[in-house]
């Protein structure tokens, strides 16, 4: 039979990893004669929910079993949640979803929901009984949801690879030991199979994290051919206690909805929004850029914030008049106005940039002075008056173009598309065969 695992919600600030635990899964389910019909799925979830985990990552295992088994399948992913999952943080109430057989399309349509909106647990509950699955959840149990979504996110169009390494136990909370110059040599070869190795702003490499948890680096990629020569590639100075790829909705996406009209802004929801800007971008305390986009529902603020890097400077030069999509999510309604919190922009229209200038002097071409509102210009160099000259319109030369921009890798989230990845988009999976390895041990 085919049986689909679904897991989510037990990590925390202080450690922990559910991809880690569906790695340690695959190993117990190996064991037991289980073959799998697809790598591991890490589907990322709207980033947008206050109560979001690290990097709001939920897995699916896809496994063909003898039925027989499956209650010891049952008990196997049962009790490896309860051994790792991180139960002592109040933010982190775990979920596992078992669903035999085909994945009803109610569940695909509940997994794009949950990547780009919010849902409630009593829909899910609703779901997993209407259709024959089964679920544990712990505490609030509001990891059902993640984990049902990961049973339904099937990722049938746009997707992409991650391999995934682990450090040993006792190497949990140290600094990671990376040879950053095998990273640089790995993105040099493969730059154009994977993505967000290092930035580029700042040289900063990006595939290590820097919190508690047990992954050492993480290197996504186009294929899985792809992201295992880039393994093979880095070196460490402390030993990889295991590995595996995982396939994923990272770097696509699949989190953004348009909007028809900005007044349709919901709080915690992701967008691509258009308008025209109607107020001057504006720098605030922190370094976080401001300014103010309109259609003809209502007016929102746009925010840049400092971790953005240079793509603050881009926002600068904006001006009242330009006419853009805005890429993002609302994370709060406390502001006078709502705010979307940009992840990337695209200007539609560039407006005119209009300099005024005081006229020059009809009698000796030297430079005039106002006499004041509505009263004309005096030379400065031979004192002619002229109450009927006005300042003169001179167009200046924009230093934007209209296209996409996009953040420095640093400041991307794990959903948003990077500029490389444009163009080339998955339009569906292929399934054939997995490739050797895709796990260690």
């Amino acid at each position: 039979m085919r049986l689909h695992i679904g897991i989510d919600d037990t990590d925390s600030p202080q450690g922990g990893c559910t991809t880690h635990i569906a790695v340690r899964i695959i190993e117990e389910l190996l064991g037991l004669g289980c073959e799998f019909t697809d790598y591991p799925n890490l589907l990322r979830l709207n980033p947008n929910v206050p109560w979001k985990t690290r990097g709001n990552g939920a897995v699916c295992l896809r496994i063909k079993v003898d039925q027989e088994l499956e209650g010891e399948v049952r008990s196997t992913v049962i009790g490896e949640v309860e051994r790792y999952a991180e139960f002592d943080c109040e933010n982190t109430n775990p979920g596992i979803v078992l669903h035999i057989g085909l994945v009803p399309e109610a569940f695909i349509q509940f997994s794009n929901r949950v990547v780009g909106s919010v849902v409630t647990l009593e829909e899910a509950l609703t779901l997993v009984d209407g259709h024959g699955a089964s679920a544990v959840g712990y505490k609030n149990m509001r990891g059902i949801i993640g984990a049902l979504a990961a049973v339904g996110g099937l990722q049938r169009g746009d997707h992409t690879y991650e391999l995934l390494t682990y450090r040993e136990p006792e190497n949990w909370g140290k600094p990671r030991l990376l040879d950053e110059a095998t990273v640089r040599a790995m993105d040099c070869e493969l730059g154009d199979q994977t993505f967000n190795n290092v930035d580029p702003e700042s040289g900063r490499v990006l595939i290590a994290p820097h919190g508690p948890d047990p992954v050492l680096y993480g290197v996504r990629g186009e294929t899985p051919e792809a992201v295992h020569r880039a393994g093979t590639i880095v070196e460490t100075g402390e030993p990889v206690e295991r590995w595996a790829i995982f396939r994923s909705n990272q770097g696509t996406d699949a989190h953004l909805r348009r909007v028809e009209k900005l007044s349709d802004l919901r709080t915690f929801h992701p967008a691509v929004v258009a308008g025209k800007i109607v107020e001057t971008p504006r720098t605030i305390q922190g370094g976080h850029v401001i300014f103010g986009l309109a259609d003809n529902s209502c007016e929102i603020d746009c925010a840049a914030y400092e971790p953005t890097g240079i793509f603050r400077e881009v926002v600068r030069r904006l001006i009242v008049g330009d006419r853009l999509e805005a890429y993002g999510g609302v994370r709060t309604e406390e502001e006078p106005r709502r705010t979307l919190n940009l992840e990337k922009l695209e200007i539609l229209e560039l407006a005119r940039e209009i300099l005024l200038k005081n006229p020059g002097c009809p009698e000796c071409g030297g430079s005039m002075e106002s006499m004041g509102s509505g009263k004309g210009f005096r030379c400065r160099s031979c004192g002619h008056r002229d109450g009927t000259l006005v300042k003169e319109e001179s167009v200046m030369e924009r230093e934007l173009e209209a296209g996409l921009y996009v953040p420095p890798p640093k400041a991307q989230r794990h959903l948003t598309k990077p500029t490389k990845r444009y163009g080339r988009e998955k339009k569906r999976r292929t399934p054939g065969a997995m490739h050797e390895p895709w796990h260690w041990p």
